[in-house]
């Protein structure tokens, strides 16, 4: 069977749409990048269907926006999916991939992802993802002790670091050997990552709908060389002006819409643009982004905030895309914690008394189960 050097931690159309349509890319120009791995980490029957379709079969991703002002509408395809593989049904065989072939981990599994409770690292397949992770590594360093690089990709801030420290953790109340843990920290490469890409609608069995941005930068490190080369891939000194645009007005504003889609009882099919379509809904918006969220950007120092702003309400109104404010409601009461909580903890430190009425109210109802 061919050797996937890219094993990959979740099935999501995002990263059909994204990290794998780059490592295509790449490939299809002559780099030696890929195929990949695809790892499906939860039980989800729901993702059976999904999981057969990558078998090495092209999967179509329908990219659909306006490039530069120009309307475009193209079918890209990623090829760079060779098998999909099931955590719990096919853990034998995820292990032997991560110890013999992997020379990157790639992940995206949801803003909750990094949750390991009390679960410790033993004979069974761990539920938690961190805990998944560090039971692998454990077998590579036993059985090769070659160190390989993560690129997680979850929303969460300086990710690498943190999912080093989490395994880490994990390793350490599990009782695994001090020696282990140190080469997890130290000769593995872990980087921070941030992903941008508006991904609307999921084809079936597999494939995407989505806008033509696209953007994975990486922190530069010491030691680390990304998968491939691709124009969407941007290896950047420091991820924090990035990861505060992103999160504080892209996301921040997409939990904003959901949290009146929800409170509101709006249409179950509503989209971003229909939604933005209704002069109250656009004027509730421009309140937060004008009034709450550019005055803490500027109080940082971060210039491009207003150019970035226009940029995403552009991408909002994108009429070519169907993205559901149902999908963006899943998970909403910890996306609000760290968007809209984030935001706020930003704003404590760099404009101490500025006043954010509509943030936090959102923040602190008990809407998505917060």
């Amino acid at each position: 069977m061919t050797q996937t050097p890219i094993i990959q931690f979740g099935t999501s159309r995002f990263l059909q749409a994204h990290v794998d349509l780059f490592v295509s890319d790449a490939h299809a120009a002559g780099q030696d990048a890929g195929p990949i791995t695809v790892v499906q980490t939860t039980s989800d029957a729901g993702r059976t269907g999904r999981l057969a379709a990558f078998d090495g079969r092209p999967i179509p991703i329908v990219v659909r926006g306006l490039d530069k002002g120009v309307p475009v509408e193209r079918t890209e395809y990623t090829r760079s999916i060779r098998r999909g593989l099931a955590a719990v049904a096919d853990w034998p065989e995820i292990e032997r991939i991560f110890v013999e072939e992997a020379r990157y981990a790639i992940s995206n599994t949801g803003e909750s992802g990094y949750d390991i409770g009390k679960e410790l690292v033993g004979e069974t397949v761990p539920q938690a993802f961190p805990v998944k992770l560090t039971k692998l590594l454990y077998a590579r360093w036993e059985k090769t002790g070659v160190p390989l690089t993560l690129l997680p990709c979850e929303l969460i801030t300086s990710n690498g670091k943190m999912l080093r420290s989490i395994c880490a953790r994990v390793a350490e109340r599990s009782a695994l050997p001090a020696e282990f843990i140190a080469w997890l920290e130290r000769d593995c490469v872990w980087g921070n990552s941030l992903v941008d890409r508006i991904v609307s609608a999921a084809l079936e069995p597999a494939g995407a709908v989505a806008e033509p941005y696209a953007l994975w930068a990486i922190e530069k490190q010491e030691r680390l060389k990304p998968p491939c080369s691709h124009p969407a891939i941007r290896l950047v000194d420091d991820l924090g002006v990035t990861e505060r645009l992103k999160l504080f007005i892209l996301n921040l504003g997409h939990t904003c819409l959901a949290e009146r889609w929800i409170v509101d009882r709006r249409p179950p099919g509503e989209t971003v643009r229909l939604c933005l379509a209704e002069p109250a809904m656009r004027s509730f918006l421009d309140r937060i982004y004008d009034g709450e969220v550019l005055p803490v950007f500027a109080a940082a120092g971060i210039g491009e905030a207003p150019a970035y702003r226009a940029s995403v309400i552009e991408r909002f109104l994108n009429p070519f895309l169907a993205h559901r404010l149902s999908d963006i409601a899943q998970h909403h009461a910890a996306k609000k914690v760290r968007r809209i909580g984030g935001l706020r903890k930003l704003a404590a430190e760099v404009a101490p008394g500025l006043d954010l009425p509509i943030l936090s109210a959102i923040e602190t109802s008990a809407v998505g189960g917060s």
